[in-house]
């Protein structure tokens, strides 16, 4: 088997996995990084969206061998010492319901937030557009996106994985 040389967030890893693993079944069983989900294994709902080289994909789409040597954010890449604007506005504004789409939605707001630090509402849902979740109406979701950075900065600790 090929070694493979990832980067999942920050972190370079040097891999011998199965050619036709996907990247998803990687990050959750060789290296235990069980934020991200997997939905429905079609690319449709986004539970498993992660960023590759800065940019959001299905991770149950992309096969492992696509991300040799590319940089891969997870959503416990997200909060390093402190939770991200993003993620305490989702707390505050009671966006994470049951947390079968909450790493993929979080993963979706931040590439959003990335490119438009005050996207409006149709741009939200926009880009959001390819992530699903099964509790809500979808209102609380936005409204955390809507208030990202109105909020006063996050004390709460970020869990860091080693």
């Amino acid at each position: 088997m090929k070694k493979l040389a990832l980067t999942v967030n920050g972190k370079k890893y040097l891999l011998s996995p199965h050619p036709f693993s996907r990247l998803l079944d990687v990050l959750r069983e060789d290296l235990k990084l069980t934020g991200t989900k997997e939905g429905c294994g079609e690319g449709e709902c986004g539970a498993c969206s992660v960023m590759l080289d800065g940019k959001l994909v299905n991770s149950c789409l992309v096969p492992v061998l696509q991300a040799d040597g590319k940089q891969i954010l997870t959503v416990e890449g997200l909060a390093k010492k402190y939770l991200t604007p993003i993620q305490e506005s989702f707390l505050n504004c009671g966006g994470a319901q049951c947390g079968i789409c909450t790493p993929g939605m979080l993963m979706a707001a931040y590439a959003l937030n990335r490119n438009n630090k005050k996207p409006t509402q149709q741009e939200i849902r926009e880009g959001l557009g390819g992530n699903l979740c099964r509790c809500t109406g979808y209102c609380q979701i936005i409204e955390s996106v809507q208030k990202v950075g109105k909020t006063k900065p996050s004390t709460r600790k970020g869990k860091s994985r080693s």
